[in-house]
């Protein structure tokens, strides 16, 4: 008890003649400090920018849709090249049929989608007339803010009404609402049927509220003149039901398709995971570059540490003959050392902590950039700190704690 009071005194005495040795020399401190300060601040400032994208894209996606799987021609086999996305047009609606049948499944929507001028009474513009049936509302989770969505007998039927993307609908109708109102694409008179709530861009980019939703069939006959489809949406009855759903998906097109074993999908099933793994792809890497820049600038803090620990050495030689010479052991001199080393790092660390959050706060408050701060961030960044000083310590420690003490009196 009495050992370990001790000792406890001594590590004390040592942390207060370690910061009564950085305070006489404040700006030189100050100064050595700032490579740690510039170092963390950076670190957190990345880690909070790519995780802040990371959630945004993963939001993104999951709210596109409930348990959302996108179904894609192509990725089929040409002369030995494996093809991309779109390649093959080999999604008919016929497949789209074959899925519905699929236990597993709770909705699945055929998509087909064209660029067309569309005339009000009183202006035009250009967007994407996006063919659909029913069940893509739902999968999508997309209410209307005005009227309601088409019928399955307007699918049948290959009515011409259609439904209009927020930013259409300004565009064309102003704030008034638009239902009942008529539109002219191609030769053709389409009647409205409402507007589809503000939904915001896709994780791709796409201005989502900048369409106009019609029924896949009036799309094929009457704007397009195609009978291939762009894509399919399905949603399966969970999220933990998605993986056997896709793999029974694959499965389903594969015999509709009349594919033998062994030849390669010429479509693609993808999850809401995979999306988002191919969108956090980019970030991880721009975050992983820029986690490398700064973790240069905490290198290079932490060899101004050793740097001024060694100037602190030689300044210091006849104080230390002295301890040495009075009975202080070199591991209480080592240890002086590295406590000031680690101080200056974890104090330095700890500005930059506080400073990384206060950027990452501007760009996310400021620059309206995603920003989110890990909870264990500050932790690890503490922890590194106290790595850096230990690391980069030890040697000018090493260093003082061997010192002849009559060497280091006669020291001038």
């Amino acid at each position: 008890m009495a050992a370990g009071a001790a000792k406890f005194m001594s590590i004390l005495m040592t942390l207060r003649i370690a910061f009564k040795a950085l305070g006489r020399n404040k700006l030189r401190t100050a100064l050595t400090m700032l490579g740690m300060i510039i170092g963390v601040a950076a670190v957190i400032t990345m880690v909070a920018l790519g995780t802040g994208a990371q959630t945004q894209i993963e939001d993104q996606i999951r709210g596109a849709g409930t348990n959302m799987i996108m179904i894609m021609p192509g990725a089929a086999t040409a002369g030995g090249v494996r093809q991309g996305s779109g390649t093959s047009s080999r999604l008919i609606p016929a497949d789209a049929k074959a899925l519905k049948l699929l236990p597993e499944l709770d909705y699945v929507s055929e998509g087909v989608q064209s660029q067309q001028q569309v005339i009000s009474s009183t202006s035009n513009w250009r967007t994407a007339i996006v063919g659909v049936n029913v069940d893509y509302q739902q999968i999508k989770a997309w209410p209307t803010k005005y009227g309601a969505f088409f019928t399955e007998a307007d699918v049948t039927a290959a009515a011409k009404v259609c439904l209009l993307g927020s930013n259409v609908a300004q565009t064309l109708f102003g704030d008034d609402d638009p239902t009942g109102q008529e539109l002219r694409v191609k030769n053709y008179i389409f009647s409205v049927l409402g507007v589809m709530a503000p939904k915001g861009a896709s994780t791709s980019g796409q201005n989502q509220d900048d369409q106009i939703f019609a029924p896949y069939t009036t799309v094929m006959k009457k704007l397009s003149g195609t009978e291939f489809l762009n894509y399919m949406v399905a949603s399966a009855r969970s999220a933990t039901d998605v993986p056997n759903t896709a793999a029974a998906i694959t499965e389903a097109l594969r015999m509709e398709h009349g594919l033998e074993t062994g030849v390669d999908n010429d479509f693609m099933v993808m999850t809401q995971d995979d999306l988002i793994k191919a969108r956090t792809q980019t970030t991880q890497t721009m975050t992983s570059l820029l986690a490398g820049i700064a973790g240069v600038s905490l290198l290079v803090g932490g060899i101004g540490i050793m740097n001024i620990m060694l100037v602190s050495v030689t300044e210091r030689t006849r104080e230390i003959g002295l301890r040495l010479a009075i009975g202080a052991s070199g591991s209480d001199v080592l240890m002086q050392f590295l406590i000031e080393a680690v101080v200056i790092s974890v104090v330095g660390g700890g500005i930059g902590i506080g400073l990384g959050y206060g950027i990452s706060e501007f760009f996310r408050a400021y620059q309206e950039w995603p920003a989110l701060v890990p909870p264990d961030a500050a932790l690890t960044a503490v922890a590194f700190s106290a790595g850096v000083g230990i690391f980069f310590g030890f040697y000018p420690a090493r260093k003082a704690a061997s010192l002849d003490p009559i060497e280091a009196l006669r020291f001038e």
